[in-house]
């Protein structure tokens, strides 16, 4: 066996010992990059070299596999690229006031070198903090609105319930707000996804920086049916809902520009269509055309809004020529 082939029977094992389902071939391919057959060779590689495989299969008679003994230590796979990625997660959640998760996360990668040995501690930890010194996070030009930690931690709270909150939103003074949170939008500007049965059992969005107090309360209640954040985020462009402007997208980037707008992913529901002429046709449905608009200014003249007439009379006249670049 080579040497690439044991690491990845090591690796094999410790998914198969850590997850509580098992591992299916499935799982193996996406985890791998390898093919149906491939991930078979592996499962039958990880039965013959550890002596407490089980085996089960579910409703879809999919098979999977589980190492059903921890690994000893000795096997466990070198750890410097996890403490990276616990070390850049953790440092993520306190730049964005998610203080929980931050000592979560920090809680794990203690753990973590507590239970390597010292010398490989300090070696891996060096060589995190080497790649972390080298990964820069761009600031972008235009407002960033931080998020306030208690009241980030009481809305994390909730969601885990899910409790209703007491919100305090809007101008100071003003009378709380009993809402059912769904979940948490995070960008430039973040908003907190809820409903207000008081208004009724329309989803709203909250924006994160108006408010200024959130309390717990101990109140269950049900999520809205069949509601799923990602989906719902979909919806939008950016973050704004807008049920009225909700519809087919489509843009035409110029010849010039098309090379370029292939490499975005505008929206996750997206399809692009190459043209005869070498243009581009980008095609996805959403709402919120005042942040599409913004987006389109940074084309100029090489973009075209084909539909909806409403965003092509949004951005009509304000489409230059004079941008020496592309975004």
């Amino acid at each position: 066996m080579s040497f690439a082939k044991a690491q990845d029977l090591l690796r094999l094992a410790q998914m198969a010992a850590s997850r509580r389902g098992g591992v299916s071939l499935d799982d193996i391919c996406t985890e791998f990059g390898v093919s149906r057959r491939t991930s078979q060779r592996m499962t039958e590689a990880l039965e013959t070299a550890f002596a407490s495989v089980s085996t089960r299969d579910d409703a879809d008679r999919r098979r999977f596999w589980r190492l059903d003994t921890p690994l000893a230590s000795q096997l466990q796979p070198r750890q410097e690229t996890a403490i990276e990625a616990l070390e850049f997660a953790a440092r993520t959640a306190r730049d964005e006031g998610r203080l929980r998760h931050y000592r979560a996360l920090e809680d794990l990668l203690d753990g973590l070198l507590a239970r390597l040995k010292p010398g490989d501690a300090r070696r891996s930890e060096a060589d995190a903090e080497a790649v972390l010194a080298g990964l820069g996070q761009i600031t972008r030009p235009g407002p960033t609105v931080s998020l306030k930690p208690a009241i980030t931690d009481s809305i994390i709270e909730a969601l885990r319930g899910p409790f209703r909150l007491n919100l305090y939103y809007g101008a100071l003074g003003s009378a709380p707000r009993v809402i059912e949170p769904h979940g948490l939008l995070l960008g430039y500007r973040s908003y907190l996804v809820a409903r207000q049965p008081a208004r009724g059992n329309e989803i709203l969005n909250f924006r994160m920086d108006r408010i200024y107090d959130a309390q717990v309360l101990n109140e269950s209640f049900q999520l809205a049916e069949g509601f799923n954040l990602e989906s719902y985020a979909a919806m939008a462009f950016g973050v704004y809902q807008d049920p009225e402007q909700y519809g087919e997208v489509v843009w035409r980037f110029s010849p010039e520009a098309a090379e370029r707008a292939a490499e975005f992913r505008f929206h996750p529901t997206q399809v692009i269509e190459p043209q005869d002429d070498g243009s581009l046709i980008v095609r996805f449905k959403a709402a919120g055309w005042l942040e599409m608009a913004w987006h389109l200014y940074q084309w100029g003249d090489k973009v075209q809004v084909l539909e909806p007439a409403g965003l092509r009379k949004l951005i009509a006249g304000h489409r230059r020529s004079d941008f020496n670049s592309l975004p």
